[in-house]
């Protein structure tokens, strides 16, 4: 499968997610769709882009966005994470890494001085059309929600 491409349609994916769901990018149609990558639930910069987005839910709920989460832990670790955090959105496991190498952030990355493959911090939106028009790769947390609310509105 290749990599998406900005102002090009994204393949159809179907992911488990909290809640005892199956998301698919077909369900989402009609809806403007914020898919952020984040490294690992529970970690101090996730849990704060966690947090943003849903400080700003509602805004992002007005301007007709879905927000979704995704990393590689599964949906154990979701739920808990979810529920500790008082997520309103849902989290998507993807621990084959399906959608994370359709979307190619997996880098690699430096921890502790050992190279390891990892989720590089990234936000993709989607427009109601299933279309991607916009990437944030290289995610700094301060600011981002805010940086991607403004984008979504403008959409």
């Amino acid at each position: 499968m290749n990599s998406v491409e900005l102002n090009k349609k994204i393949p159809a994916f179907t992911l488990p997610a909290t809640g005892d769901k199956t998301i698919k990018l077909s369900d989402l149609a009609g809806k403007k769709v914020v898919l952020y990558f984040y490294p690992r639930d529970n970690t101090p910069g996730c849990t704060q882009e966690g947090q943003d987005f849903r400080d700003h839910f509602d805004a992002f709920t007005a301007a007709a966005a879905v927000i979704l989460g995704v990393s590689r832990d599964g949906i154990k670790a979701h739920e808990n994470f979810k529920a500790k955090q008082a997520f309103p959105f849902d989290l998507l496991s993807d621990k084959e890494e399906i959608l994370c190498r359709l979307f190619d952030v997996i880098k690699e990355k430096n921890l502790y001085g050992k190279k390891v493959m990892g989720i590089e911090r990234s936000t993709f939106l989607i427009d109601e059309q299933g279309v991607l028009r916009q990437e944030w790769r290289k995610v700094k947390v301060p600011g981002h929600v805010e940086e991607v609310l403004a984008a979504v509105k403008a959409l």
